[in-house]
């Protein structure tokens, strides 16, 4: 119980700044941006961040990084609504848009495609948010708990699966 009550105060905590004015603003023109951005075919999220992150230079961090989040959701978005209306994919995360959402543009379900992309971006995202919401104070814990044998560790391992891939 009190996990639950510890998530609901860090939510809350989230909620009172995310939901501010002057956040709202930037993640409005934040989602606005990567839309615009994102229908560019071959320009996908982390483009339309690192194309965008010189706007966040003279901003406070916590609008900077909540416009960040609005140009990447907003670019994933707009890299769909290509691939639904257009049936080209504008980066490779959007190539699942074109196998269903254009079949159901071409037969005039281009709203319901596009509707269905957005709540499903929604419902995912707010799933993660409530996971990192619930996981990170025991990942805090267990990351402060490193010492220099746990970092030899993790860096071997890094190393191993970099040989593996390669």
């Amino acid at each position: 119980m009190d996990i639950f009550n510890q998530f609901l105060g860090h939510l809350s905590l989230g909620m009172s700044e995310a939901l501010t004015l002057t956040n709202l603003w930037y993640c409005f023109v934040g989602v606005f941006l990567g839309c615009f951005v994102g229908v560019l075919p071959g320009l996908g999220s982390m483009i339309a961040i690192s194309l965008l992150l010189p706007i966040t230079y003279h901003l406070e961090p916590t609008g900077a990084l909540i416009m960040l989040a609005g140009v990447y959701f907003g670019s994933d978005y707009g890299g769909g609504t290509c691939s639904i209306l257009l049936g080209v994919p504008g980066h490779p995360a959007a190539a699942v848009d074109v196998l269903d959402g254009y079949p159901m543009a071409r037969n005039g379900l281009a709203g319901v495609a596009l509707s269905l992309s957005a709540w499903s971006s929604f419902i995912g995202a707010l799933i993660a948010t409530c996971g990192m919401v619930l996981f990170a104070p025991l990942l805090a814990k267990w990351a402060i708990a490193f010492g220099p044998a746990e970092y030899f560790v993790l860096m071997v391992f890094a190393i191993v699966a970099l040989g593996g891939m390669a």
